[in-house]
């Protein structure tokens, strides 16, 4: 798993699907990537914009398209953002605690994706506060998915 985060975090454009316009865990780690120095893409079918920057409705609108894709949708659409992303030929993707479903895991195995999944993007994206010491409580406890 270490070699899929490392991969997924040196992508410099992810878009973050499911991203909410003001607050929730999608917001954060969409202001948090931008923070951090990445070229944040917000997707949210409900929204023109997020944080001062246009927001696309589906995946497929987004241009040019991103190296890497972040899910922070419930589990039963997270299925479908796979999909998408397999579609697409985006083989990288991170599937955030909370948007997990057996489903979406092995739909991305089938599909060759790079798939993140049983971790938080914040512990590995330019961690800070709490972040931090959760990231280094987990490598003091040693990856053992890596």
């Amino acid at each position: 798993m270490r070699h899929a985060i490392e991969s997924f975090l040196a992508e410099k454009r992810i878009a973050v699907v499911g991203v909410s316009r003001t607050r929730g865990f999608g917001n954060a780690a969409f202001r948090a990537l931008r923070a951090g120095g990445w070229d944040a893409v917000p997707v949210n079918a409900g929204a023109d914009e997020v944080e001062g920057t246009r927001c696309f409705r589906r995946l497929e609108d987004v241009s040019p398209p991103p190296g890497a894709v972040l899910v922070v949708t419930p589990p039963a659409r997270a299925v479908e953002v796979v999909e998408a992303c397999a579609r697409l030929g985006l083989t990288k993707v991170w599937l955030q605690q909370g948007a997990e479903s057996e489903a979406a895991l092995r739909l991305g195995a089938e599909r060759g994706l790079s798939l993140v999944h049983h971790a938080c993007v914040l512990m590995y994206a330019a961690p800070r506060g709490l972040h931090r010491v959760h990231r280094w409580l987990h490598d003091l406890g040693g990856d053992r998915r890596a």
